[in-house]
């Protein structure tokens, strides 16, 4: 779906004010998630020497920010809804950057990891290949991006006021390696349930090295 820059301005705007208005109610209904399953499989991938330098992309109020840091690693929170990076930034004393998924401004060759725990559904089809670029070129040769997506049929366009991309997984693949990523796993969750009830699909990436 091709938009113009109008459309990707109001995309960025009013998702994130849904967000912004609804900051709090976010945080008690997922303060208590348990992904520690995604947060393993990004750590379990990434080379090198802990501790790892990395990037929570779309850290929402800093749950799992939090978490990498009390395993001892240096995580950085990056957020577009600026109550979300406010709320991060006092619940774990950890650097949020506020940047638009859209309008990103990164370090290069940066990161060791990047978790992207249910955000990058949220950049529309027709930007992704750009933002997956800016993620790729921000990691370090070798540096690794876990994902988790909503499922879908690659349909595209507004639930409940934010505005989203559901991937299949050949078309997820398509644009990772388009980005220069090489699969390492995928799994669906919630773990254990019959396939129709595991709503999100989860993979793990590696920068082709240089």
């Amino acid at each position: 779906m091709k938009l113009d820059p109008l459309d990707l301005k109001n995309i960025s705007s009013l998702t994130l004010a849904h967000y912004n208005e609804h900051a709090e109610h976010f945080w008690e209904g997922t303060k208590d998630h348990d992904v520690g399953q995604n947060i393993a499989a990004l750590l379990k991938y990434i080379e090198g020497k802990s501790p790892y330098t990395i990037l929570d992309f779309g850290c929402g109020p800093g749950r799992d920010l939090k978490v990498f840091t009390e395993l001892g690693h240096i995580a950085i929170g990056l957020e577009g809804a600026p109550r979300f990076v406010e709320m991060a930034r006092s619940h774990t004393g950890c650097e949020v950057w506020h940047q638009d998924f859209l309008g990103l401004d990164l370090p290069h060759e940066y990161f060791d990891g990047i978790f992207a725990n249910a955000s990058l559904f949220h950049v529309p089809g027709s930007e992704l290949p750009r933002v997956l670029t800016e993620l790729c070129n921000t990691l370090k040769p070798g540096g690794v991006l876990f994902s988790s997506n909503p499922r879908g049929n690659d349909e595209e366009g507004w639930t409940h006021g934010r505005y989203g991309v559901y991937h299949d997984i050949e078309r997820w693949r398509g644009y990772m390696a388009a980005a220069e990523f090489v699969e390492i796993t995928h799994y669906y969750r919630p773990v254990g349930r019959p396939c129709a009830q595991q709503p999100w699909f989860a993979s793990v990436w590696r920068k082709v090295g240089e």
